[in-house]
């Protein structure tokens, strides 16, 4: 993730993760004082988001998620909302971006979902699947010479019921599921369930993610010191 977004030439900065038995602790972090620094806010995959975020049980102790992860993920973005600056989600931070808004998801699209295709593939990373954009979506605007095109997209999961003020960019074409999100105004805040930063370089099969990052990146470089 980091080498995609440093590919347009800008600094990377790591925010550190916090666990309970970790040697940082949350109480030793003010969420506050990134944005005042950070142009920006990437929150990118990982473990599944605990349903207990959106006021459900685990169906299995394997879906069970990090809440702890969850909570602190929810709180900086929160904080980097609050303070204008833009915000891009990446398959699970996508899914944080939706349950921190007050949305829902499908903990399992294989067994929850009505018609679902394969989203997780033995292929993993090299495994895609066609999407199409949203009628007046951003992400139409920003591909006007397509209605959608091909990415890598590996998750069990996915976006069912909307968090407040976001509405569907695009969706998957073999079985209609959420693919990406955008909130209704300002801040910049944009959720891709797909793996932008899988896409090979000038790969002619799969789409081109280099104008959603410079779209972010514009918005980045808007804020005002």
């Amino acid at each position: 993730m980091a080498h995609w977004v440093m590919s347009r030439d800008v600094m990377v900065f790591m925010i550190p993760s916090v666990s309970g038995d970790g040697i940082v602790h949350r109480s030793s972090i003010r969420l506050s004082d990134y944005p005042q620094y950070l142009d920006g806010l990437v929150l990118q995959g990982g473990a599944d988001i605990s349903p207990q975020c959106y006021g459900e049980e685990a169906l299995q102790a394997e879906w069970a998620g990090d809440r702890l992860r969850d909570a602190y993920e929810m709180e900086l973005l929160h904080e980097f909302m609050e303070a204008g600056r833009p915000v891009l989600g990446i398959c699970r931070g996508a899914q944080l971006i939706n349950v921190a808004l007050g949305g829902t998801l499908y903990q399992d699209i294989a067994t929850q979902y009505e018609r679902p295709e394969v989203h997780v593939h033995e292929a993993y990373d090299a495994h895609a699947h066609a999407i199409t954009w949203e009628a007046g979506s951003g992400l139409g605007k920003l591909y006007p010479e397509c209605d959608g095109g091909r990415v890598i997209s590996i998750h069990h999961q996915a976006i069912k019921a909307l968090g407040k003020g976001l509405r569907v960019e695009a969706r998957s074409i073999e079985d209609g599921l959420i693919e990406a999100v955008r909130l209704e105004g300002k801040p910049y805040v944009l959720g891709l369930q797909w793996h932008p930063e899988f896409h090979p370089p000038g790969s002619a099969d799969l789409l081109n993610c280099n104008p959603i990052l410079d779209e972010f990146l514009t918005a980045a470089k808007a804020r005002h010191w």
